[in-house]
């Protein structure tokens, strides 16, 4: 593919909020007509992770809690933080998150991709993967999480996503390419 030329030029951009997981900048810009304009980024300090557990009968398992920024309940796969700048890999956060959100620990690991999540407004990436031949442990989730876990079969959480009871974007996505593994 042919490379690109940016028709955007910043003139100057600041920090207007940080914290921990994100910070939110304010762009002075010239816009692809050359007009002055305005341009917010919100860029993630982390690489988003999700996951898709399969055991060993075909069941996969959810992750249920409340979303503070939606007010309401949301199921999701396994998903959590990496931390790239501390040295984390993707592999090891995703191990990571599944251990502390569900107690699952597997011994083979797939990667299925990557995504950009909301690229108009954030430069936020993840990476998914598919967890199996599972083990049970003890799970450890955060203290900013209440979580339930679901256990139930592949196909009726790809089902889920495609009818609209999984809204959660990154699971979407990561579930509605479990198929193409022919894992069903």
């Amino acid at each position: 593919m042919e490379k690109e030329i940016n028709p955007w030029k910043t003139i100057s951009q600041q920090t207007a909020y940080e914290n921990a997981w994100i910070k939110v900048e304010h762009h002075e810009v010239l816009n692809p007509a050359g007009n002055p304009g305005i341009y917010g980024k919100v860029h993630f300090k982390n690489t988003a992770i999700s996951i898709v557990p399969i055991d060993s009968e075909g069941f996969t398992y959810l992750v249920g809690q409340y979303r503070y920024t939606l007010n309401e309940y949301s199921w999701e796969v396994p998903e959590g933080g990496c931390s790239i700048a501390a040295g984390e890999s993707t592999l090891e956060a995703a191990k990571r998150e599944l251990l502390e959100e569900t107690g699952l620990v597997a011994s083979e690991w797939t990667k299925l991709g990557e995504v950009y999540l909301s690229n108009s407004v954030s430069d936020e990436k993840a990476v998914m993967y598919v967890a199996q031949n599972l083990v049970q442990q003890q799970a450890c989730p955060e203290e900013t999480e209440q979580l339930k876990i679901r256990r139930l079969p592949l196909g009726e959480a790809i089902e889920m996503a495609k009818n609209g009871t999984i809204t959660d974007a990154l699971s979407v996505l990561t579930l509605l390419k479990i198929p193409a593994l022919h894992l069903l």
